[in-house]
């Protein structure tokens, strides 16, 4: 947990970057059109936003100064028009950007969930889920102000500050030049304040997602902090965890609180260098009376476009923030899809399964091997016991038939085949895994067997209910099949949710299947009922077996005896016992009380 901390913080301690930037934008490659809309609306905006000081400088120098009150008129016409085509054009920025940012996010979370789906499960082990949430939820929240405010506001105020800054060229040079004299000040405080506030921020992120993670935990295990009265101690916890995320965010508002106070003293200085410097130029006949009031105005509006920009640059900062972890993810190594499709093994039968040398560790830089030098053969209908201590490598073996995780030396064959050579999809489509902890998806109890595979219809949901006995209970509830579950099954006990796994595996046909622990968490009374079922489930199929309950595996055509990853006995049940060895010794701690 502390080096994935360590890493995080690396990565929010990352400078601006515009090769990130430029990343970003490339979202918006498929919404070619919409951007060209938006920026054309924004040109109108900011033009026609900045006429009416000019038509002001008009209005006193050509007509109010001369008392021609018909020439008034059209100026006070041309006024409303620009007002009218600023209000348009503006709604229709608005509306297109707004759209545009919500396609973006979606192709963004698309994305993200798509490949949180290509990833091994070597990154999950070590990522808690928290920490993942806030990526997809927390930091794309962040980009979507970056694609519906802040990529086509920041382009708004520079249209409009070089339409500002035209105007008032266009009026009067020189008076223009005395203007610019407080952008190097505001400048070199945007900058500077900035800075500091987004370093605010970036541990603002930080923090959140150790939040996040922290929270997640320990919602999802609130039976346990309630069981052992933890809750004051997880309180005391939660403190710890986000006091430093509120004075992070304390820094970061101290440092806006400067900012913008500052800037509007800028603008005050602007507003009376222009006051000072243009009424002597009024007084000596340098400029006439207009100018002066349409700079005045124009003056207003040149240091609200800059503070915008400004503001957007934390926005910027924000989404780089954001972004450098969310790409991060996505630049993450997507699990190998393996070798090419092969059609035939959709539908060939098979099921040999060979370990040859196998050595295997999840960590590659610890020491202890988890699987030392394991070779067995399966054929292809035969069945599999793996016995042994916890800890000992039987789940662990499953996983790697899975390509679950990739092995450190040795070979692993599915039918002949390599499993690195096999694709991911076709290789995992041969086996069926019924858990000891059972995971259903919020839905119906059929679309919990199907899970959205569209060849499993109503009927071969229903069959497969029946043939493992799950059909009564099912039918038992108000709307049968159509019965909503609720996430993780928390509505469901624990021995039907383990009847609907058993449903799950025989619906999609398997030619291996593997049981782990499948009936540890069943009373006596259903175990009877499904322990056919899995004799018609295992018949003509390779069958693994991994249970503690020795009664479960009496009948497999072979046993390995794993004892710290290494394959100790191996045999039949009665060779096994005669050898009065590890497995003779459980199998008397099993029977011991009877």
């Amino acid at each position: 947990m502390s080096a994935e901390i360590n890493k995080e913080e690396e990565v929010q301690e990352r400078p601006f970057n515009l090769g990130l930037t430029l990343q970003l934008l490339g979202y918006l490659k498929p919404h070619k059109g919409q951007v060209v809309l938006a920026f054309s609306t924004i040109v109108v905006a900011a033009v026609s936003s900045q006429v009416g000081p000019w038509l002001t400088q008009i209005a006193v120098d050509d007509h109010i100064a001369n008392g021609d009150w018909d020439g008034l008129k059209w100026i006070i016409a041309a006024f409303f028009l620009s007002v009218a085509v600023q209000y348009v054009a503006q709604y229709a920025q608005t509306l297109v950007t707004g759209m545009m940012g919500q396609r973006v996010m979606y192709d963004m979370r698309r994305d993200i969930f798509a490949h949180l789906q290509r990833l091994p499960l070597r990154y999950f082990d070590r990522t808690p889920l928290g920490r993942i949430m806030t990526r997809a939820s927390n930091d794309v929240d962040a980009l979507d102000e970056f694609f519906s405010e802040g990529v086509v506001s920041v382009f708004m105020d520079l249209f409009t500050l070089f339409a500002i800054f035209g105007f008032m060229a266009y009026i009067d040079l020189e008076l223009t030049l005395v203007c610019c004299t407080v952008i190097p000040v505001i400048a070199i405080s945007t900058f500077y304040l900035q800075g500091l506030a987004m370093k605010a921020y970036r541990e603002l992120r930080m923090r959140l997602a150790r939040l996040n993670a922290y929270l997640q935990e320990n919602i999802t295990g609130m039976e346990v902090v309630q069981l052992f009265n933890r809750q004051l101690r997880n309180l005391r916890d939660f403190d710890d965890e986000h006091l430093p995320y509120r004075r992070a965010e304390d820094r970061e508002i101290h440092f806006y609180a400067l900012f913008f106070p500052f800037t509007e003293f800028v603008g005050t200085v602007g507003m009376a260098l222009i006051i000072w410097y243009g009424t002597g130029s009024v007084i000596d006949s340098r400029i006439e009376l207009g100018v002066l009031v349409a700079f005045l105005q124009y003056i207003r509006r040149f240091f609200r476009p800059i503070m915008d920009i400004s503001d957007r640059y934390a926005l910027l900062q924000s989404a780089m923030a954001a972004s450098e972890r969310i790409f991060e993810l996505l630049a993450t190594e997507a699990e190998p899809e393996g070798g090419p499709r092969r059609e035939e093994a959709r539908h060939a039968r098979g099921g040999t399964i060979e370990f040859r040398n196998v050595y295997f560790k999840y960590d590659p830089n610890a020491e202890d091997w988890i699987l030392k030098d394991v070779s067995f053969k399966l054929e292809a209908g035969q069945s599999l016991a793996l016995v042994g201590a916890t800890g000992s490598g039987k789940t662990t073996i499953v996983s790697l038939i899975c390509r679950f995780y990739d092995i450190q030396a040795g070979e692993i064959l599915v039918d002949g085949l390599d499993v690195q050579q096999w694709h991911a999809e076709d290789l995992r489509r041969r086996i069926s895994i019924v858990q000891q902890d059972v995971f259903l998806f919020s839905g119906d109890i059929s679309g919990n067997i199907r899970l959205g595979e569209e060849a499993i219809d109503q009927p071969a949901v229903e069959r497969a209910a029946r043939y493992v006995n799950a059909a009564p209970f099912i039918e038992r509830q108000p709307q049968a099949y159509a019965q909503a579950v609720a996430e993780g099954g928390s509505t469901l006990s624990a021995g039907q949710r383990q009847l609907l796994s058993f449903a799950r595996a025989l619906a999609f046909d398997p030619q291996v299947l593997v049981l782990d622990e499948a009936t540890s968490s069943i009373d006596t009374e259903t175990e009877q009922l499904i322990q056919d079922a899995i004799a018609k489930l295992m018949h003509d199929r390779t069958s693994i077996v991994i249970a503690h309950r020795l009664s479960t595996i009496r009948s497999a055509d072979q046993i390995l005896v794993l004892h710290h990853g290494e394959i100790r006995e191996r045999g039949r049940h009665e060779e096994l016992l005669k050898q009065n060895g590890i497995y003779a010794r459980l199998h008397r701690l099993n029977y011991s009380s009877s």
